[in-house]
């Protein structure tokens, strides 16, 4: 009892003490305060939609507790931003202590609207200020605000949005998704200014969605394009002259523009191409971070291409980068890179035919079980198989960070014709299956087998190569003709090399 009692007398001895230092023991700042930085950039974002969060820490150097009379915005009340100092939330803080050689946090965040005007973009500014007149000390806030078309669901009086139907699984049951079909209006996408879609934007059966060169399309999560039966994609990208900017590709991403989200996998759905959609055409498209890249749903007709598919490069993402399901595809000059599975699933079936094309799959966010490239004439659930007509592959490369990056899986009972020309495979574990047979030349002329093809940055997705290359002039000059220049436009009919890339040459 007694023990007792002296522990809860010390308690509120120290609570006392305690609350007495906010009276007593604390010094008004004199301007001496220190910050993790002078300028809070917060990246761009789009009209209306919010930014990340951003830190700003404060330091009180000194060896005296102090408190700063006041933390506020610039702008006050016609601020756009909105601050939160140590948990609390608001645009003015009166007498905040900070203890000696101890710091505190400030969270930031904005939203902007652009409003009725002409201008596509405009810096949002503003300043936190700590204290006042002679002992005002101010941090900068900027960000970059772009006005964009937003496309998206109609949402309805109850409270829910409209869906449009995905697909159908094989027991008949619809698949539906948050989604709206495309206006007339709606199906020419320029460059003017940016498109950020939420949900799946369907072109209707009929028409075709139209994108211009420099157009840039974003994705909220979980959203996507669904090219409908009878209806066409036609992207019209165009060579970029600065291979940092891309200004003449289309490219497709996310919607969150924070530098940290830039190579963020799955950040968005996919490009659908259903079943009974024909004479799809992309030149010169990025997609990066996407759940699947492409998805193409052919059928057993194959006779009519379902999609031409020419320098463009599709990496980061989570599943496949690119998925055709018993397709026809006519590919030239393109680059798959890193996906959490599957680069290139030729998918129960095809007729499939690519040229000059890097597969090479360096995934660096954990493990992954796929090869970069998988051929199978067998549907998912195993009951019946398809023809695979044919799968070509010539001045190719298909490489990675795993032992095999070649996965075959035949069904007896259907065709399985496959053909590698000049390609450069990795394949290092040995099999006593016949498939895997490099010096069978049905299936196989001037393999290159696990020879390093040096790429500039794999990790980074930039298969670029240079002269040491193993893929330096190592491509057929007959097939090279029929694509006369890589995909950054250099010229390849001398001495071509394996894959989208000609060779660069260091001095």
């Amino acid at each position: 009892m007694h023990k007792t009692f002296c522990i809860f007398s010390a308690l509120v001895l120290l609570l006392v003490f305690s609350s007495c230092r906010m009276d007593f023991d604390y010094t008004k700042s004199n301007g001496s305060l220190e910050f993790s930085k002078d300028t809070v950039f917060l990246d761009t974002i789009f009209s209306n939609i919010g930014s990340s969060t951003y830190t700003l820490k404060v330091y009180n150097r000194s060896s005296t507790d102090i408190s700063i009379p006041t933390i506020q915005l610039k702008n006050g009340d016609n601020s756009r931003y909105r601050l939160n100092v140590d948990g609390v939330g608001g645009q003015l803080f009166s007498d905040t202590p900070l203890y000696a050689q101890d710091s505190l946090y400030i969270f930031v965040e904005t939203t902007a609207d652009i409003g009725n005007t002409d201008t596509k973009e405009f810096l949002n500014t503003d300043a936190i200020q700590f204290d006042k007149e002679n002992h005002l000390q101010e941090v900068q806030l900027v960000t970059l605000v772009k006005d964009a078309i937003f496309l998206y669901p109609e949402r309805f009086l109850n409270g829910e949005r409209e869906t449009i139907v995905l697909d159908i699984k094989e027991s008949g049951e619809e698949i539906k998704v948050e989604g709206f079909q495309l206006g007339p209006d709606q199906l020419n996408f320029t460059k003017d200014r940016p498109y950020v879609i939420y949900g799946y934007a369907a072109v209707p059966e009929g028409k075709t969605l139209n994108i211009e060169a420099g157009t840039r399309v974003h994705f909220h999560k979980d959203s996507g394009i669904l090219v409908k039966e009878n209806a066409s994609l036609y992207i019209k990208g165009e060579l970029s002259e600065d291979r940092s900017l891309l200004e003449n590709e289309v490219i497709f991403e996310g919607d969150r523009l924070e530098s940290n989200y830039s190579d963020i996998p799955g950040q968005w759905g996919s490009i659908w191409i259903s079943k009974g959609s024909i004479n799809n055409k992309i030149e010169y498209l990025t997609i990066k971070n996407a759940t699947v890249g492409i998805l193409v749903q052919g059928d057993n007709n194959l006779v009519e291409t379902t999609l031409s598919l020419k320098n463009s490069q599709i990496y980061n993402s989570e599943n496949a980068n690119l998925w055709a399901k018993t397709a026809v595809i006519r590919s030239e000059n393109l680059v798959l890179g890193a996906a959490g599975n599957i680069s290139l699933y030729c998918n129960q079936g095809g007729d499939y035919s690519f040229i000059h094309t890097t597969i090479a799959n360096y995934w660096k966010y954990g493990f992954r079980s796929g090869a970069a490239l998988l051929l199978d004439n067998a549907t998912l659930s195993g009951g019946s198989s398809n023809d695979l007509k044919r799968a070509d592959f010539k001045n190719c490369i298909i490489y990675g960070s795993n032992p095999n990056e070649l996965n075959l899986v035949k069904e007896e009972n259907s065709a399985f014709n496959f053909y590698f020309e000049n390609c450069l495979l990795k394949f290092k574990n040995k099999s006593e299956n016949e498939l895997y047979n490099f010096e069978n030349t049905a299936h196989y002329d001037n393999i290159l087998l696990n020879l390093d093809p040096e790429f500039t940055s794999p990790i980074q997705n930039d298969f670029m190569i240079r002269e040491n290359s193993s893929a330096f002039g190592a491509g057929n000059l007959a097939t090279a003709q029929l694509v006369p220049l890589d995909i950054l436009g250099a010229d390849r009919t001398k001495n071509p090399s394996l894959g989208a890339y000609e060779v660069i040459f260091t001095e």
